[in-house]
């Protein structure tokens, strides 16, 4: 059986689900914030140390403004409303990518990981304004700054999930498959799950279905 760590998951198709089913995106993103509690909660039931959640990438901006301010509300909220939970569960959240957000958004965020530092039973990784590409590229500008020798363990120092291992399992959601710049070299060796069903549909019953494959493949790392 496989030890599962961490687990990367990229949260798609909530804009369609909620035309879909509501006619409305913003209900769609609203509908898969319940799922994102309910994953929290198995995730702890099977003793996964690492979840990282892809909430918000750098070509996101990209969306109309009045969905992406629907979406930051919606996290603003969530946040004031579950946060002190959280740290009475003995969650940790961390931020991974830029925060150059409204100061009321930063404020919170910044909040929030202060408030839940030494916490240790699970770390939520939110992946917020957050683009691989541009991680890397800053990773080597920081390498040349600070005139180190390239090379991997250099240059995992300079990347923003320092001291996160890499996930053993990604899973998108959403019957898409690609990795739509997320974590692209943390993942260099991650089992890749594709999941039919758009994330408000997605439940716990799918979620350790995938565990359970992922328990069962053998992972050679490149040996025999």
């Amino acid at each position: 059986m496989n030890p599962l760590k961490h687990v990367a998951i990229i949260m798609d198709g909530n804009g369609r689900w909620g035309i879909k089913h509501k006619n409305s995106r913003n209900a769609g993103h609203k509908a898969g914030l319940k799922t994102v509690e309910k994953i929290i909660k198995e995730t702890i039931k099977n003793r996964i140390k690492f979840l990282t959640l892809y909430a918000f990438s750098t070509e996101n901006w990209k969306r109309p403004k009045k969905e992406i301010n629907f979406l930051f509300n919606l996290l603003e909220n969530f946040l004031k409303s579950r946060i002190n939970e959280f740290h009475k569960e003995n969650i940790k959240l961390k931020i991974i990518g830029v925060k150059n957000f409204s100061k009321k958004l930063n404020k919170i965020l910044i909040s929030s990981e202060k408030k839940t530092l030494k916490n240790d039973k699970l770390q939520i990784n939110l992946a917020l304004n957050y683009g691989s590409k541009f991680e890397l590229l800053n990773a080597f500008k920081y390498l040349n700054k600070n005139k180190k020798r390239i090379n991997e363990n250099n240059l995992k120092k300079y990347l923003q999930t320092k001291n996160i291992p890499d996930p053993d399992l990604l899973i998108r959601t959403g019957n898409t498959h690609r990795l739509s710049n997320f974590l692209l070299w943390q993942l260099a060796y991650s089992e890749i799950f594709f999941e039919k069903k758009l994330w408000p549909d997605f439940n716990e019953k799918d979620y350790n279905k995938i565990i359970k494959k992922f328990s069962n493949i053998k992972r050679n790392f490149g040996k025999v």
